[in-house]
């Protein structure tokens, strides 16, 4: 079976005040996600799952669903707060999902093949799509070898505030040896500097590779984030902004099991929108590519 694309979207995108992930961005009204899908059909992919909300599942239907469904495979699931093992209360206070592992593990019954991950609000750019589409293909259903596209942090930051990055530590062939997500990193006096969970501004050094959720797994992915959920959720069933965190939960995996990660480079330039003030940018960005020929001005004309 050829890979498939899981595509997250059900955040709720609180910094970027609406529902982004239909926000219009090219020059004929094409979303990112037209671009992502665009850029893995050249690709190979001819499947996509969508992790959607219960609350976007009419815009998706009217929008998204009845644009691509001619063009490719299409399915999606929900992903909900009271999607958690059975006799676990949640606090009522609990107002967004649980975090991008969990929404990869409710994907599960859609998905019996290689796939690719990726956020519905980042452009990736077409080699990004080639390469992970080319690994995955390499590997079998069962196999542990699972890959991510890393970028350069200095070239995924926000002028407009604090980003969310997974900073990725690799060994001498290239695997990960670990990643560690941090919610709070921006520019400071000239500086890169993440907000620890004391509120201290620590330096990060260097021009770390970083992972933005471009990530390659077989299903063998799923009983493990299944097992790490169900002991996440019984300590955390309580907390309304807990986050159950892919790079997280992979940096688990892999030093306490034989899973190998390996880190795709990729001369693509990622953009991405977490703040309304990124949305100018970022259509400036397309609008150049579109200029130079690499995307024609409506995509599906």
């Amino acid at each position: 079976m050829k890979p498939s694309l899981l595509i997250l979207a059900a955040g709720i995108g609180s910094r970027y005040g609406s529902l982004k992930q239909i926000d219009k961005f090219g020059p004929s009204g094409e979303t990112l996600i037209d671009y992502s899908i665009f850029d893995a059909l050249k690709a190979g992919f001819q499947k996509v799952t969508f992790v959607i909300s219960k609350s976007m599942e009419k815009d998706f239907n009217e929008i998204l669903e009845k644009k691509f469904q001619d063009k490719i495979e299409v399915h999606y699931v929900l992903q909900e707060i009271e999607d958690v093992p059975g006799g676990i209360q949640v606090t009522a206070q609990r107002k967004k999902p649980w975090g991008t592992a969990h929404a990869v593990l409710v994907a599960s019954p859609e998905i019996k093949e290689a796939f690719a991950v990726i956020n519905a609000d980042d452009f990736y750019g077409a080699d990004s799509f080639k390469i992970i589409f080319s690994y995955l293909s390499s590997l079998k259903k069962d196999d542990k070898n699972y890959c991510l596209v890393g970028y350069r942090l200095s070239k995924t930051l926000s002028e407009h505030g604090y980003v969310a990055r997974a900073i990725c530590e690799l060994d001498e062939k290239e695997y990960l040896k670990s990643i560690v997500e941090r919610t709070r990193i921006l520019k400071m006096q000239g500086k890169v500097v993440y907000q620890d969970e004391k509120g201290r501004m620590i330096p990060i050094g260097g021009d770390p590779i970083v992972s933005t959720n471009l990530m390659g797994f077989t299903p063998s992915v799923f009983s493990d984030l299944e097992l790490h959920f169900e002991k996440f959720i019984q300590e955390h069933n309580q907390d309304p902004k807990a986050e159950f965190f892919l790079p997280d939960i992979l940096n688990q995996i892999i030093k306490k099991t034989k899973v190998k990660v390996k880190v795709l480079s990729s001369e693509e330039n990622w953009f991405g929108v977490t703040y309304k003030e990124d949305k100018n940018s970022v259509t400036q960005n397309i609008q150049n590519l579109v200029n130079k020929g690499i995307y024609p001005r409506n995509l599906w004309k």
